[in-house]
């Protein structure tokens, strides 16, 4: 679970951080990226 939180809490940065509505498509691709890796990795413990 806190490998879950720490990547919403990564996310929530990026998302902050983009100026752009090219930026955010990027952001939201990585945290869904991230999110994906986390699950698999949450399944296979």
């Amino acid at each position: 679970m806190k490998i879950i939180h720490l990547g919403l809490v990564a996310a929530l940065a990026l998302l902050a951080a983009c100026n752009t509505i090219e930026g955010a498509g990027r952001d939201l691709k990585s945290v869904g990226s991230a999110v994906a890796k986390s699950a698999d990795a949450a399944k296979d413990d």
